[in-house]
């Protein structure tokens, strides 16, 4: 399909998805790959995959791409899926919490977690999504752990459903995150 058509394509499915998605209450739960989840969370993973994908584009074409305040909702998503990354490499959830905190794009800070959590991740929001969607590998990242549990849970870190995917190797795209 030419580029003109798939980007009228897109913008058409994109209508559809709001339409449908503004109709239906965000608590519902949906059927997805893996199990249930809700219809906000099912909207906001669609939001993850697209951002990761076009990244994988942007990679393929060599050119940066701008990050923007959406990036909170993969951020949003990667966090929340803590437990899943553990569970989808066979390990045990930890029961301590974490905290994280990302600077934004436009330099404002978003965390999640309790402030007094002693294991902690922080960095750059755009570095965590290119790894939490495993479109850059976590030594070609500023990203810090604070923690036994942070630096683990870096280390198995995914946003998207089904089995851990292999990752990117390190240095595979020059000069790091973009």
């Amino acid at each position: 399909m030419p580029g003109t058509e798939l980007l009228s394509w897109f913008d058409r499915a994109r209508g559809g998805l709001t339409e449908t998605f503004a109709a239906v209450d965000p608590a519902l739960r949906v059927p997805w790959f893996g199990l249930p989840m809700s219809a906000a969370s099912s909207l906001t993973a669609r939001i993850m995959e697209t951002w990761a994908h076009g990244q994988d584009v942007a990679d393929g074409l060599s050119v940066v791409s701008t990050p923007s305040a959406r990036l909170r909702h993969v951020a949003h998503i990667g966090v929340g899926a803590r437990a899943f990354s553990y569970l989808a490499n066979g390990r045990e959830v930890p029961k301590e919490s974490l905290r994280v905190e990302f600077t934004a794009p436009g330099g404002g800070l978003w965390s999640w977690g309790p402030e007094d959590a002693a294991n902690r991740v922080t960095g750059s929001v755009l570095e965590f999504c290119l790894l939490v969607t495993q479109r850059r590998h976590r030594d070609d990242t500023a990203l810090a752990a604070a923690g036994p549990l942070a630096d683990e849970w870096l280390s198995i870190v995914q946003a998207f459903a089904g089995p851990p995917g292999g990752g990117r190797k390190p240095g595979q795209f020059a000069g790091g995150a973009s």
